[in-house]
C-alpha cells in the first residue's frame, strides 16, 4: 500500500450531488458539493423523485471537478468509496451505480458507507481528534447518540423514537411561516430572542438515551395556532425556546452517555450541528467539564462527500470492501 492514499468519496443520499477526494482520511484535495435548495425550495422540503433526477443530470460534472481540484486523474485514486444508506432509495441508486461503474471500468476497491458513518469521520477531517468519543448525530434525518470506540466500531446508545431533530427543526420553521431550509432561519431568528419569555417541554424519556421531539414539535404548532394576533412580535421567542428546549435534551443526554461509558471526548455530527446555539453550549459545558470537543466546520455538518472518503479511507484499512452487486439500502443501520 502506498504512503498516501487517496479515496474518491460520493455522496448522493439525499439532495446533494457531492464528490471529494480525501487523503490518508484527514487531508482534504477536494471537496465540491452541488446542493439543490433552491429547486426544493418551493415545495418546502426535498421531493425524492426530483432530487434523483437532479444526481443524474450533475453528478458527472461533480466528479469531474473533484478531480480537477485536487490536480490527480483516476489512475491516482486508490479505491472509490459511496454512501449506500441510509438516504432516499433513488437518491442513494444514482451514487453507488456511478461508483460501482467507475470502480469496475478503472480495476479500483468499492467501500460501501455508511451516511451516519460519514457524518462522524467529518471529526477527522483536517484534524488529529480520534476515538473512542461519543458523538451525537443529528441532522434532518437522523438524532442519534453514538459512542465511536473506533474508527469503524460503533455502539448505539439511543436513537429518536419519533422525528428527527432537522425535521423537527423545518417542520417549526414551516409554521412560522420561514423560508427553506428551517434551520439556519431558526437559528438567526432566535439570536434577536429571549428563550426565558416562552417556555417549553423538555422530554428527557428517564432512564433513556432515545430522544422524542414530537410532542414538542406539537406543542409548538398548537401555540403559534393560538396566538396568531401577535405571533410577529413572539416570534424571536419561540424560535429561542425552541433551540433551548431542543438543545438542553441535546446536551444533557449526551453528557449522561459520557458518564456511562467514562468518557470525556464529545463530538458533534450531522447538519444541525452547524446550528450556533448548539455549538456554543457545547462549547462552554465542556469547557467547564474539562471535556474535549470536536464539532466540524460548517461546510462539513451538512452532507459532503469528503466525510464519505474519510469513512472509506479507514474501511480500506480494515479490507471492507464490497462487491459490484453492491446495493442501496434507504434504512440502512450503523
Amino acid at each position: 500500500m502506498r504512503e498516501e492514499i487517496n479515496i474518491l468519496g460520493i455522496e448522493t443520499s439525499c439532495d446533494e450531488t457531492a464528490a471529494a477526494i480525501v487523503q490518508n482520511g484527514r487531508k482534504i484535495l477536494s471537496n465540491v458539493v452541488s446542493t439543490q435548495i433552491d429547486i426544493h425550495k418551493k415545495f418546502g422540503g426535498v421531493v425524492p423523485e426530483i432530487a434523483s433526477r437532479a444526481h443524474l443530470k450533475i453528478i458527472s460534472q461533480v466528479i469531474d471537478e473533484s478531480l480537477e481540484k485536487a490536480n490527480l486523474k483516476k489512475d491516482d485514486l486508490d479505491a472509490i468509496a459511496v454512501t449506500n444508506g441510509p438516504g432516499l432509495v433513488g437518491a442513494l441508486l444514482v451514487g453507488v451505480s456511478y461508483a460501482k461503474t467507475l470502480a469496475f471500468v478503472l480495476n479500483k476497491k468499492l467501500i460501501a458507507v455508511n451516511h451516519i458513518s460519514g457524518h462522524i469521520c467529518a471529526n477527522y477531517l483536517e484534524s488529529d481528534f480520534e476515538p473512542p468519543f461519543i458523538c451525537c448525530v443529528i441532522s434532518g434525518g437522523h438524532t442519534n447518540l453514538i459512542y465511536v470506540k473506533g474508527y469503524d466500531e460503533f455502539e448505539t446508545l439511543g436513537q429518536t423514537r419519533d422525528d428527527a431533530v432537522g425535521e423537527v427543526y423545518d417542520k417549526v420553521a414551516r409554521v412560522l411561516k420561514l423560508n427553506y431550509p428551517g434551520g439556519p432561519e431558526i437559528d438567526k431568528l432566535a439570536q434577536t430572542g429571549n428563550y426565558n419569555k416562552i417556555k417549553f417541554p423538555q422530554a428527557l424519556l428517564d432512564n433513556s438515551f432515545d430522544f422524542s421531539f414530537s410532542g414538542l414539535k406539537s406543542h409548538i404548532i398548537n401555540f403559534v395556532y393560538k396566538n396568531q394576533e401577535n405571533i410577529d412580535e413572539i416570534k424571536k421567542d419561540i424560535a429561542a425556546g425552541f433551540q433551548f428546549a431542543v438543545g438542553q435534551v441535546i446536551l444533557k443526554k449526551t453528557f449522561a452517555a459520557c458518564e456511562l461509558k467514562s468518557c470525556k471526548k464529545i463530538a458533534l455530527a450531522g447538519g444541525v450541528s452547524a446550528n450556533s446555539y448548539l455549538r456554543k453550549i457545547f462549547i462552554e459545558a465542556c469547557e467547564e467539564e474539562n471535556y474535549k470537543i470536536s464539532i466540524p466546520k460548517k461546510d462539513f455538518c451538512t452532507d459532503n462527500a469528503a466525510m464519505i472518503a474519510s469513512s472509506g479511507y479507514f474501511g480500506l484499512l480494515k479490507d471492507k470492501f464490497a462487491d459490484l452487486d453492491l446495493n442501496a439500502v434507504p434504512n440502512l443501520k450503523i
